[in-house]
């Protein structure tokens, strides 16, 4: 239950919402931790893929102009 503060004459809030309070900013620093963590695993994820389509590309590459030489 809130009561007036005599000094300032301001409503202060009981401990048990403060507490609330407390745990709800809690719970949202931790989701906004998980939810950046998760963004730069995916980001890890799409570099891997990059980088391995790159390499298959590369090797296509490389087979390609083989069989060009070998042709000629």
């Amino acid at each position: 239950m809130s009561h007036i503060d005599p000094t300032t004459g301001t409503t202060e809030p009981n401990r048990s919402t403060v507490m609330s309070l407390l745990n709800e900013e809690l719970a949202r620093a931790q989701l906004s931790a998980r939810l950046g963590e998760a963004q730069q695993l995916r980001a890890g994820h799409h570099l891997a893929r990059a980088r391995r389509l790159s390499r298959r590309a590369e090797e296509a590459a490389l087979q390609a102009r083989l069989a060009l030489a070998r042709a000629l």
